[in-house]
């Protein structure tokens, strides 16, 4: 069976929402590289959802945030393309805040997979010291790690039983996928060495295919829920 690292990765989160989202993503930034190293006093309102306003430091928070989940510390400085990432990403969240309405049975499954995630981090730094220090820079302490994870993937649920039922591929779209994408990625990697059939990777390439779905259905459903909160962009 293929890795699932030889294929696309998707994040729903707002950002990562890797969907990780980005939601990940689902899933806080400076209003420039400029303006993060100058540690401007002023804060800047870079977007609204609603009469809820955004600003360039919750950018900077959020990106360091995500950094600090991929290992990334100290997080590299942002280009513009991030910054808008970022900034979408915490439209969508503040969407779909008024969407949540999650149950016990969700609560503890996604308390399990924070849980789960925040082990795997720790494996993601040299050390327990480098670990702890990383969450010093990022201001904030074990549980309120712990509560993030666990938010994100509260929306990473909702967003997948929303979006899921409505995006499984076609047998040509796997068809189309496998022939077209795979196989010339695989070999690409691999000198020339023939792929493993279709059969084989089925459930994976269902899987990419599904994620690119639902990354599509998010951007409608989104346009969906702005008459109720509309969102406004400034200017970085």
């Amino acid at each position: 069976m293929i890795g699932q690292r030889q294929f696309e990765r998707y994040f729903v989160y707002c950002g990562g929402f890797e969907v990780r989202v980005c939601l990940s993503m689902v899933v806080c930034l400076a209003a420039s590289c400029n303006l993060w190293a100058a540690r401007e006093t002023l804060d800047s309102v870079v977007a609204s959802v609603g009469d809820v306003a955004i600003t360039a430091s919750d950018l900077e928070k959020e990106y360091r945030f995500e950094r600090f989940l991929d290992g990334q510390w100290p997080p590299p400085a942002p280009d513009a393309g991030t910054l808008e990432a970022v900034r979408q990403s915490l439209t969508y969240q503040g969407l779909l805040v008024r969407e949540q309405n999650p149950g016990p049975a969700d609560k503890a499954a996604a308390e399990k997979t924070a849980s789960e995630r925040l082990s795997a981090l720790r494996k993601e730094f040299p050390s327990a010291d480098k670990f702890h220090a990383a969450m010093q820079d990022l201001g904030m302490t074990e549980a309120e790690v712990m509560a993030r994870i666990t938010q994100q993937e509260l929306m990473l649920r909702l967003i997948d039983q929303r979006l899921r039922p409505e995006a499984s591929p076609s047998e040509d779209d796997m068809n189309t996928y496998y022939h077209s994408t795979f196989v010339p990625r695989y070999q690409k990697e691999n000198g020339g060495k023939a792929p493993p059939p279709l059969s084989e990777v089925t459930d994976q390439i269902r899987e990419v295919l599904i994620q690119k779905r639902i990354n599509e259905l998010l951007d409608q459903w989104m346009e969906e829920l702005r008459p109720t909160s509309p969102v406004r962009l400034h200017s970085f």
